[in-house]
């Protein structure tokens, strides 16, 4: 999935659905930020990208339904690509439990990409480290589940959106720790420069052991388009909290992908 990201993000890669444009489903990925920092609207793209592709149904979960789409381009109005996206609404953890150990009953195509929007929601009702690690196992158990059942050239990704806090506490630090046992590879968003027709994000992608981390700044325009720009390590990191929009250098050229 940090493949998936990173191909996203890539400056002056439109999403087109190709055979070449597909990518392996990859190791899970936490997608971190504040309240506000976009990631409903990367799940939604990542949603988009991969209903494109020719592959299986996208399954998005969340707690509530999503008040509006975060895209009005011609991809998120595309009702071949909105019909493969089957958002359910677990209206609390034990729910959610429930639907996770009963998914393996459903019938029709296996999944190609499990969304899980608004983890946070669901951590809030069960605090304790045992609860948080069985939940962060019954996911991977089900995309691995799913991806069996796609065969070997499938395969289901998995993303899943945590909000973290300014000022964490301990009990914080040490939920966020142990998801990171489950997911290898993470995405760090920080709200960065902000105008009247514009939101704009700095972005962190790390991998893990699947490459070097992938920096840039992502605008997301009124039509819903996002303007890419990539940016050198050392121009932010918004997983260390440093970066802010003025110690950042104009960009030489920035492209336009549409979702």
């Amino acid at each position: 999935m940090a493949e998936l990201l990173r191909r996203m993000l890539s400056a002056g890669r439109a999403s087109r659905p190709s055979e070449e444009n597909t990518v392996a489903a990859g190791p899970p990925l936490l997608l971190l930020g504040g309240s506000g920092s976009g990631k409903t609207a990367l799940l939604f793209a990542a949603a988009l990208e991969v209903a494109g592709e020719g592959r299986g149904p996208v399954l998005f979960l969340a707690r509530r339904p999503l008040q509006s789409l975060p895209f009005r381009t011609g991809a998120a109005l595309d009702p071949l690509r909105l019909q493969k996206i089957h958002f359910k609404y677990p209206p609390s953890a034990r729910e959610l439990f429930r639907f996770l150990c009963s998914a393996h009953e459903a019938q029709g195509p296996a999944p190609a990409l499990l969304l899980l929007d608004c983890l946070e929601e669901y951590l809030s009702e069960h605090q304790r480290p045992h609860e948080v690690a069985h939940l962060a196992a019954l996911l991977l158990d089900t995309t691995a589940h799913f991806s069996h059942r796609a065969g070997p050239r499938g395969g289901c990704g998995l993303v899943v959106a945590l909000q973290t806090q300014e000022d964490v506490d301990s009990g914080d630090t040490r939920q966020l720790a142990l998801l990171q046992r489950y997911f290898s590879a993470s995405c760090w968003l920080q709200l960065d420069a902000q105008g009247p027709r514009h939101r704009g994000l700095r972005v962190c992608l790390e991998p893990g052991e699947l490459g070097p981390r992938t920096v840039c700044s992502v605008t997301f325009q009124p039509d819903g388009s996002l303007t890419v720009t990539s940016l050198s390590t050392e121009e932010g990191d918004p997983s260390s909290g440093e970066g802010t929009s003025s110690g950042v250098g104009q960009p030489p050229k920035a492209s336009v992908s549409r979702f």
